[in-house]
């Protein structure tokens, strides 16, 4: 049964905590203790990861061939605020052992959201999914829209063929030469092993018209880099393999379109884009526009990772947003 009715005791709670200086959550964030653990899925176990208290947020990692890793520490400025649940989707980083890619698909990923938030003890929590996270959020809250109490859609990756085919072509004129660079490294039989090296060197290129400042943009590639380092070869391969399962159920799919499904939904949304974001501005707009209980919130001076770019303003856009939906409405 969705807790909406927990949602006006929260909200003020939270409308204080998340007015307060993004340096002092900053450093809550940091000193908040991590819990790790292990959540059972058929024959294997996904990792997960909780910090903070107050309002439940369970995080989707984008990719769909990433794990949690890059989004930390990052996101974790807001655990001074939020119960932030995190976890690897199954064959990602550390949720690869024992699985198989063949044993993965959207339904598997559903099913495991719901494992997860069943394990957390919870009966319904928000979703924060982040690029492909945001795919998979909204694919779940079709499903299962009594489980989901609120929806953040950061940065979302298209959720329709036509507004695939509008990144696809954005993203070539903006990698201009670079996209034949990234061409050779992905055709070399350094990125075919799945050598660390060479798949940073691929993602320097992809990731370059995707975030604004260069400083952004050297941190994120250092985290990246860590977390293809620590998955190696093999880990990278898997997720490879996965993420080609995943969009055969989704981007592949001639027809996909979750668009007009979104009008059905009745939960508080907000939607969060960057003016220099790799994905173009219309596709995170279609999404707002097709759920009746959505915002909008484009962040000036911000790309595609935007709780790494602009986290005071992704502070104050949750702060208002929650604000706003202590009601059960999100306008």
């Amino acid at each position: 049964m969705r807790t909406r009715a927990a949602a006006g005791a929260i909200a003020a709670a939270l409308v204080l905590a998340l007015t307060s200086d993004p340096a002092r959550g900053l450093q809550a964030g940091r000193a908040a203790a991590a819990r790790e653990g292990r959540v059972p899925v058929g024959k294997a176990s996904l990792y997960s990861r909780e910090t903070g208290s107050g309002q439940p947020i369970i995080v989707l990692h984008g990719g769909p061939d990433f794990d949690s890793a890059y989004l930390l520490p990052d996101l974790d400025r807001l655990a001074d605020t939020f119960r932030l649940i995190y976890y690897d989707q199954r064959g990602r980083g550390r949720s690869a052992e024992g699985v198989e890619p063949e044993d993965v698909t959207l339904a598997s990923d559903i099913d495991d959201l719901d494992t997860v938030m069943r394990h957390s003890g919870l009966q319904a929590a928000a979703l924060l999914g982040h690029s492909w996270g945001a795919v998979l959020a909204l694919e779940y809250a079709l499903r299962h829209p009594e489980r989901v109490s609120h929806l953040v859609l950061m940065n979302p990756a298209p959720v329709s063929a036509g507004d695939l085919a509008v990144f696809r072509k954005a993203y070539a004129e903006k990698l201009g030469a670079g996209l034949g660079r990234q061409r050779q490294i992905m055709a070399s039989a350094a990125y075919k092993e799945g050598d660390p090296e060479a798949v940073v060197a691929r993602y320097r290129i992809h990731f370059k018209p995707a975030i604004y400042r260069t400083g952004d943009y050297e941190k994120l590639m250092a985290a990246m880099s860590a977390a293809f380092v620590s998955q190696g070869k093999a880990g990278i391969l898997k997720a490879r393999a996965v993420e080609s399962r995943l969009m055969r159920d989704t981007w592949d799919v001639e027809d996909y379109d979750l668009l007009p499904k979104l009008r059905t939904l009745n939960i508080p949304a907000l939607v969060i884009s960057g003016d220099h974001d790799f994905i173009p501005a219309e596709i995170a707009a279609h999404i707002a526009h097709a759920i009746p209980n959505a915002r909008l919130v484009e962040l000036r001076n911000c790309g595609h990772f935007s709780y790494l770019e602009c986290p005071g303003e992704v502070r104050s856009a949750l702060r208002d947003f929650f604000q706003r939906a202590g009601t059960g409405r999100a306008e």
